[in-house]
């Protein structure tokens, strides 16, 4: 059983003295940036005057795309997102210049002077418009088992019906935000609120024109993230970088919250279409579902996005004939992005909605109908939509498990008589399962590096690829670290996320940060360990198989050493005590032309009874 453990900034956090990007000391001389935004949702930039901009009070420099030297598009995937317009406005809100000055109000209100003049063009407002003028990002995909039309067809009962599910704001609680300081030779060191580093780094490099190795990207920690700056950082980072590059000065760069929320993407709104046949019980015999992601006017991340939506379309039941197709489809708003859950909630709503359905129309409790469809080791019922088995089958044991500890039963019946005694108030009660798949879908991100550094008084330094956002990821790390070598964990202290110290590094996302960076870590401990076990076999002049690591303390028999010992008679013998790790996790992979394989390592289930109130 694991111990209780406090994250290691929980007093940082409360007494206000953890940094974020906006509390480091910067240069005396830093800048501030500010952007200038489009006021037409799509259109093409006639003219953009920026006359009063430069002559405003404070200001020192100003950007435009001339001003880039390297690349303009820092689409993380697939390209179409321009740090600074060219010519196509394709959102409100689109970022057309920005200015440098000397304090972030001078800044702001420098960059509002522009004079700008558009030819106005007619926008893709929502995903229907979209799809009716067959506007996508990406090509759609389809993935399918069975004969999903002549399963519904022969099926006792069928219904079709859609699902609109809306977007929604990430609200972390620190804004996007970045600091950037040019180093000797034209490099730059960035520190950038990112859930990516590498992904930052990568595109200030690519804008810059200068190679990666002459970018390090420094982050410590976000005050949140939830997707919003696992890709859409970077374009402020690039926009900080380019204004230090050309003034040779510090830059530093804030959103306003009312900025933040016009230029940066959300999560995705789904349109989710579907039509289901279904036996007098409520069995799902086949389903054809259609789900159509507003992407907004870029690709970003939504063909994974959608992908994953589709894969969790299934959520926690077994549908023997499907047939799911995904849309990408484009609007003209600010490109949506990564959002905790990544697709896999939108895709669970629409199968949800569709059992709600199901349970109506025969009569029955929607949990008896959830039940019946769980997947399940008998009959074969045990394979996904896109052939991965799934091995763990806890979910119908955990629903039955909360269903009594919360009493379901009973409170859907007093819902019932609540709701023949009241006049405007009504309640509802629904027993929800869910599986979630871990693993980036892409293979190739399925990797992490550590670093691991144990100094001569026996104190551990740590760093690994993923970021801290407040969800204590450096602490879960840092247990696995102490652990392994089975020290207190007050030894280890975790250094900010750098390029520098591990590179090519994946996003902290898809659920997955804690499996590879641990794994990852353990892997530098093992290989430490296993040079102090060595030290210490020959110390005590036994075999290595005798030597224990335990409570701070080495054993051999009846002798003993502790740890801050053991290493420093591993440094007198010159043994390294540095270890870099590496993990890449096994068994993955997806055949798009197929659709077929296994995007996901395991599955992550829960379920959840919510009761509401409404009005």
């Amino acid at each position: 059983m694991g111990s209780e453990t406090r994250h290691e900034s929980a007093e940082k956090h409360v007494s206000g003295e953890a940094l974020y990007i906006d509390d480091l000391p910067a240069p005396a001389n830093t800048l501030h940036a500010y952007v200038g935004l489009s006021a037409v949702a799509r259109g093409r930039l006639r003219k953009l005057d920026l006359s009063k901009v430069c002559a405003a009070a404070g200001v020192v420099a100003v950007l435009t795309r001339d001003d880039i030297p390297g690349t303009n598009d820092i689409g993380p995937v697939f390209p179409g997102d321009p740090v600074l317009v060219d010519r196509e406005i394709e959102f409100w809100g689109q970022v057309l210049f920005a200015v440098a000055a000397s304090s972030h109000a001078a800044a702001r209100k420098a960059a509002r002077l522009a004079v700008a003049s558009y030819e106005t063009l007619t926008p893709i407002h929502g995903i229907s418009d979209g799809l009716a003028s067959r506007e996508f990002v990406r090509p759609s995909h389809t993935l399918s088992r069975g004969d999903a039309e002549s399963a519904i067809a022969a099926a006792p009962r069928s219904l079709s019906g859609e699902v609109r599910i809306g977007g929604q704001e990430h609200m972390y609680l620190e804004g996007q935000v970045c600091l950037c300081l040019p180093q000797e030779g034209g490099g730059m060191l960035v520190y950038s609120s990112t859930q990516h580093p590498t992904g930052v780094q990568q595109t200030v490099a690519s804008v810059l024109g200068v190679p990666m190795s002459e970018v390090t990207v420094d982050t410590r920690r976000m005050g949140g993230g939830f997707g919003g700056k696992e890709t859409q950082a970077s374009q402020w980072a690039c926009i900080a970088a380019l204004l230090a590059r050309k003034t040779g000065r510090a830059v530093k760069l804030r959103l306003t919250r009312s900025d933040d929320f016009m230029a940066t993407g959300k999560r995705h709104p789904f349109l989710s279409r579907y039509h289901v046949g279904f036996d007098q019980e409520g069995r799902i015999l086949g389903l054809e579902m259609t789900l159509s992601a507003g992407c907004g006017m870029s690709p970003d991340l939504s063909d994974p996005v959608v992908d994953r939506a589709m894969f969790h379309t299934d959520n926690a039941y077994f549908i023997p004939n499907v047939s799911i197709t995904g849309h990408r489809v484009k609007t003209h708003r600010a490109s949506n992005t990564a959002f905790r859950g990544f697709g896999g909630p939108q895709g669970m709503v629409a199968i949800e909605h569709v059992i709600d359905d199901v349970a109506r129309a025969v009569g029955r409790d929607p949990l008896q109908v959830r039940k019946l469809n769980f997947y399940s080791r008998q009959g074969g019922r045990d394979i996904t939509p896109y052939g991965q088995r799934v091995e763990q089958h806890i979910i119908g044991p955990l629903v039955e498990r909360l269903e009594k500890k919360a009493e379901y039963s009973r409170r859907r019946n007093e819902v019932f008589e609540f709701n023949h005694s009241q006049g405007a108030l009504r309640k509802g009660i629904a027993l929800t399962p869910g599986k979630f798949g871990i693993s980036f879908m892409q293979q190739h991100l399925n990797q992490a590096g550590a670093l691991l550094h144990v100094y001569l008084d026996g104190s551990i330094q740590l760093n690994h690829g993923g970021t801290e956002m407040g969800q204590g990821l450096y602490t879960k790390v840092a247990q696995v670290v102490a652990h392994e070598l089975q020290v207190d964990s007050r030894r280890i202290v975790c250094t900010s996320t750098r390029t520098d110290k591990v590179p090519n590094t994946s996003a902290t996302a898809a659920s997955s940060s804690s499996d590879l960076n641990g794994m990852a870590a353990r892997d530098a401990a093992i290989k430490i360990k296993a040079r102090l076990t060595t030290v210490a076999a020959e110390h005590f002049k036994v075999k290595e198989a005798d030597v224990t690591f335990s409570d701070d303390r080495i054993m051999a028999g009846a002798d003993s050493l502790g740890f801050s010992e053991l290493v420093e008679l591993a440094y007198f013998k010159r043994i390294p005590l540095s270890a870099t790790g590496f993990y890449r996790t096994p068994k993955i992979h997806y055949d798009r032309e197929r659709a077929r394989g296994r995007p996901f390592f395991y599955y992550a289930y829960g379920a959840a009874v919510s009761e509401v109130l409404i009005d």
